[in-house]
């Protein structure tokens, strides 16, 4: 297990929101225009939609099903620091996955400097929020009956973060990748909520993934299984690490989540 017990949890969380209220720590919003420079006039493969969280506008990359009658759309929420294209796991999926059915919704998550580690994000959480309902919001406007949220690496502590304090009933599945990544002796805050979770989730990570994603992968399993819901599933893409580098890797990572799609 690489969490804290209880008291300590909450002691740190609590010494977290102390620092917030001196320093008001808040995204490097600075960096992730810098970021959309960057990704923006390159889109192939799918349309930039502009979105706004209430407070502030942020990117999102849309790109619609293959097929005449769509299955559903998947809001993607990538990693630290990324942006809504980036070249491992985020771009093959949120292109790959229209061809099965699916339109994908990849937006823009909030980032720090570069060298920004777990401990920093953890203050920043909050501001995810508002970004996952905008988009699955959107997604609903558009008349997408059933939305899958996937996640992956922090993007995941995000989305785990968004769920213990909002809970799961604005969309119908949940895709967690590499879920429970941290850095050295940062060990993860938040609990996994996927015990008190009602709709399916799958559990995807490699064989090769980071470590503190391996050693809680049981955790997972088990949660998930008190969980209770019989959709619900733990997958491992042998050989793959942590980004899916390997052509091949990536492709049995879609190729997973397509086949677990078909099972809702």
């Amino acid at each position: 297990m690489n969490t804290f017990s209880p008291i300590i949890r909450a002691l740190i969380m609590f010494l977290f929101s102390l620092t917030a209220q001196a320093s008001e720590p808040h995204p490097d919003f600075e960096r992730e225009q810098r970021l959309a420079s960057e990704f923006v006039d390159g889109i192939v493969v799918g349309d930039v939609v502009d979105l706004n969280d209430g407070s502030r506008d942020f990117v999102g990359v849309l790109t619609e099903s293959d097929t005449d009658e769509p299955k559903g759309a998947i809001l993607i929420l990538h990693g630290r620091g990324y942006h809504p294209a980036w070249p491992t796991v985020i771009q093959p999926l949120r292109t790959t996955l229209p061809e099965k059915g699916w339109a994908t919704l990849s937006i823009q998550m909030p980032v720090l400097e570069k060298e920004a580690k777990y401990f920093d994000y953890v203050p920043i959480f909050p501001y995810a929020y508002p970004r996952i309902k905008t988009g699955i919001k959107y997604l609903r406007d558009e008349g997408y009956k059933r939305v899958v949220v996937l996640a992956h690496s922090c993007g995941a502590h995000m989305m785990m973060s968004y769920i213990n304090n909002n809970g799961d009933s604005e969309f119908d599945a949940y895709i967690s990748v590499g879920s429970g990544a941290t850095d050295y002796k940062q060990p993860m805050i938040e609990e996994f909520p996927f015990d008190n979770m009602k709709v399916p989730i799958l559990d995807i990570y490699g064989s090769e993934d980071f470590p503190a994603v391996l050693r809680m992968a049981a955790e997972r399993a088990s949660l998930i299984k008190q969980g209770g819901n019989a959709k619900s599933a733990q997958v491992v893409v042998k050989g793959a690490d942590h980004y899916y580098q390997k052509q091949a890797d990536v492709e049995q990572l879609g190729a997973e989540i397509s086949k677990w799609l078909e099972s809702l």
